[in-house]
């Protein structure tokens, strides 16, 4: 029996076909919401036997591969029901080309059906030629098969309808082909994709069976994964969302990973996404599928990093003038992924560069192509919740048969604000303006109009800030009149290389003015409007505060949601801001480790800001009597970076002289070495903070760090590379407007705004710097809580158990 291969239509045609060069230099991101309204428009001129939207579907047999082949075609038209065209009048033409403003009909020629093909674009429709697009006829053409094969129909019409978004301009060309014709090209087409879908094919055999006698890759399951492991499968199962509250050190990678893979033998899945906030994190998922590897597993993992980090080139400017890896990539991607996909499984970054510069393909849309045939996709939440940036190739049957397994989802409720919350600055506008007043004249009005709004709403404040409940309407309107000029001004650069250099700053704003559209139209009670005042500048936000609602709809149709750490506490805070239901799942597993291995004190002294200069001397003499008294290696977190550096340099000083180490940074003295956490951090730099926790130092070793900063999560410091912990503060956000904002709308929706804006997002930070201690069995060590609010019911409530069992020491 042959296998059965499922394809849409455009999928199909579009790795056929594809072929030309990467051009970011301006790519319209109006494709969607234009481009269904233009589709709308197009589709109101059908006349009353026109169907719409019409789903069609065949089946190609190619030696033991059975294609079952799908879409929906934009337009099916049907014959002699139409006021022709002034061009319908030519008959027994072959081809030809029609301009159809003021038309009277869009339909079909009297006796044939027609397949009509909508094609929204921001170029003017007089430059599109009809060859300019052969990935569009093959498309239409496909249809043209499908609807023929099916109702027995011997010649078909095959119509592009090209409309511009802006000025409603539309062009058509038109084709009559046979039937034959027609099965001629689709099968020619199913032929050149057939090697790479017998490819893949194969892989997904191999991938099943080696599923089917995967074991679990360590000798035994700790205390608690095995519970983890088999809710995560009953979640896949049954198609729901499970929160998982684990203890750091558990497993929790590798208990979410290997019940999904299980899912995936039986059939459950076809795809994992496994998503990070951070790179180290999605380090710990490579080496969980390697380690399986390793065991016989066959399977096709692709980490997705990001294109300012992954880029071969000093700048990254995506035009073939200026990357040979972006100059004829679509010409070379099909035999690359060939290459990669049939000789590599764990596709990581270095795997991914090494293919990309072999075959000169820009290594960031290699990874992104690779991810659509892959099998697990490792890489940021925004890949699939951001609306600006989640893989649009995803169709809802690929969502129905994948799981996202959300690692350290407590990052997910601010990163999530941040997606769903967009902002303007007047001076961008007001530069614009000037630039193009010589440049481009309607871009520089249009830039104008947007500016002159912005100073109309700082002539409106009384106040530095004013928060407002809505959209500002005519700041939006002004605004997506500016993108309208940008656009024209932007295709035009884009034909005219010459021009491209006359103020690159303009793709940027561009970009930025259609991230605030998009998020106006996601705008709802959910949300408020604020903006920053000042003498030359305004700052106008829609600031998301609750993302809970969006996220259920960036995450719908997927089949099950795993989202875990070690700190979803309270439960009922996070499964509220991450959009659970009620008919979600939640376990929460204790800790494994015994008691004696880690030794908890609370030191009861103020860290509040007010009183920080009062106790950073006793702080300071407590932090060196514990090195002294307990030499190892330790970590000291602190709620931000300038309080860190005001008690470090107070540190230093205490300490007496120093002498710096140029390679890792870290500062040594007679008993005493330190290392020092820094903003913008390189990779390089991260590393080397980290390898300076060395297990057979002879000095005592101190690292300081921010709480929620990159060291305070997702790394393990095993063994004696880290013996200790203090953590000073309670982890508050500082006070601030946003946080203000946000304590006072949960107030008004009936929850503790204190608690949902400063509390528990601190304290969150707190558990995750603690949690980096204990790693293993084998771990012991001290975790050193310096505040006296630590000491309070409102905070003790949120300590996890196994700290419950504190001592208090007092200076």
């Amino acid at each position: 029996m042959p296998e059965r291969i499922q394809i849409a239509v455009r999928a199909l045609v579009e790795y056929v076909f594809r072929a030309g060069s990467i051009d970011s230099r301006f790519r319209t991101t109006s494709s969607l919401t234009e481009g269904t309204k233009a589709h709308q428009k197009i589709q109101k001129l059908y006349q009353e036997h026109d169907l719409k939207e019409v789903y069609l579907s065949t089946e190609i047999a190619i030696g033991d591969l059975l294609f079952v082949i799908d879409g929906r075609c934009d337009g099916l038209l049907a014959p002699s029901q139409h006021t022709e065209t002034e061009g319908d009048a030519k008959a027994n033409y072959t081809t030809r080309m029609e301009h159809l403003e003021g038309a009277t009909h869009v339909g079909a020629a009297s006796g044939l059906f027609t397949i009509d093909e909508i094609k929204s674009t921001g170029m003017a429709v007089d430059l599109i030629t009809e060859q300019m697009y052969p990935v569009h006829w093959a498309q239409a053409k496909c249809y043209a098969y499908m609807y023929a094969k099916a109702n027995g129909v011997e010649r078909m019409r095959v119509q592009l309808t090209y409309v511009q978004v802006d000025t409603e301009q539309q062009q058509r060309f038109v084709q009559e082909v046979t039937r034959q014709e027609l099965e001629h090209f689709v099968m020619d087409v199913v032929s050149k994709y057939a090697p790479y879908a017998e490819m893949l094919q194969r892989h997904t055999n191999k991938r099943d069976s080696s599923i089917q006698q995967l074991d679990f890759p360590f000798e035994a399951y700790r205390e608690g994964q095995r519970k983890l492991a088999g809710a995560v499968y009953q979640s896949i199962e049954a198609g729901g969302k499970l929160f998982a509250k684990a203890p750091t050190g558990i497993g929790k990678t590798i208990s979410t990973i290997f019940p999904s893979l299980k899912a995936m033998g039986k059939g459950l899945l076809q795809r994992i996404f496994y998503l990070t906030a951070r790179t180290i994190t999605r380090t710990a998922a490579e080496d969980a599928f390697a380690l399986m590897q390793a065991s016989g597993l066959h399977i096709h993992t692709v980490t997705l990093t990001a294109k300012d980090k992954i880029c071969f080139q000093d700048e990254v400017r995506c035009t073939k003038e200026h990357c040979e890896f972006a100059d004829g990539y679509y010409d070379r991607i099909n035999g690359a992924l060939l290459d990669l996909l049939a000789n590599e499984t764990l596709m990581t970054r270095p795997v991914i560069e090494q293919y990309a510069r072999k075959h000169r393909v820009c290594p960031f849309e290699m990874s992104l192509d690779a991810a659509y045939a892959a099998d697990v996709i490792i890489g940021d939440y925004n890949y699939v919740f951001d609306p600006r940036i989640a893989l649009k190739r995803l169709l809802a049957e690929h969502k129905k048969q994948t799981v996202l397994l959300v690692d350290e989802a407590h990052n997910l409720v601010d990163r999530a604000r941040e997606m769903f919350s967009a902002t303007l600055h007047k001076s961008a506008f007001l530069e614009v303006q000037r630039v193009y007043k010589v440049v481009n004249i309607d871009v520089s009005k249009a830039a104008k109009a947007v500016n002159a709004q912005f100073i109309a709403l700082r002539k409106q404040s009384e106040e530095p800030v004013r928060i407002d409940r809505e959209l500002p309407k005519e700041l939006l309107e002004e605004v997506e009149a500016f993108i309208v000029q940008a656009e024209k001004a932007l295709l035009a650069q884009g034909q005219d290389r010459g021009a491209l250099t006359a103020n690159p700053m303009l793709l940027e704003i561009y970009f930025a003015a259609q991230s605030f559209v998009r998020i106006a139209s996601l705008y709802d009670q959910r949300y408020v409007t604020y903006a920053e005042c000042s003498k030359s500048e305004v700052q106008l936000k829609l600031f998301c505060l609750d993302p809970s609602y969006l996220l259920q709809q960036m995450g719908k149709g997927y089949r099950s949601h795993i989202y875990f750490s070690a700190t979803l506490t309270p439960f009922s805070y996070f499964m509220n801001m991450l959009g659970a239901g009620d008919e979600d799942y939640t376990i929460s597993i204790p800790s494994p480790f015994n008691r004696e291995q880690l030794e908890i004190v609370v030191q009861p002294l103020s860290t509040r800001y007010h009183d920080r200069e009062r106790t950073k001397a006793p702080l300071v003499q407590m932090l060196h009597r514990l090195l002294e008294t307990s030499p190892g290696n330790y970590l000291f977190f602190f709620p931000s970076y300038a309080y860190m550096n005001d008690v470090y340099e107070a540190f230093m000083l205490e300490a007496g002289d120093a002498h710096l180490h140029a390679q890792t940074g870290a500062q040594t003295h007679l008993y005493k070495q330190t290392i020092l956490q820094h903003p913008d951090m390189t990779e390089e730099a991260r590393e080397s903070f980290l390898a300076a926790f060395t297990a057979d130092k002879e000095q005592a070793f101190a690292g300081f760090a921010v709480m929620g900063g990159i060291f305070s999560e997702g790394i393990d410091l095993v063994g004696d590379r880290l013996n200790g912990v203090v953590v000073v503060g309670v982890g508050l956000p500082q006070i601030g407007l946003e946080r203000n904002i946000i304590k006072e709308y949960f107030n008004s929706s009936g929850y503790n705004g204190y608690d949902y804006a400063y509390v528990f997002p601190g304290m969150n930070k707190v558990l995750q710097a603690g949690g980096r201690l204990i790693r293993s069995e084998q771990d012991h060590g001290k975790l050193v809580l310096v505040d006296d609010r630590y000491l309070q019911p409102q905070y003790q409530r949120l300590l996890p158990e196994e700290w419950k069992h504190y001592k208090k020491e007092r200076l």
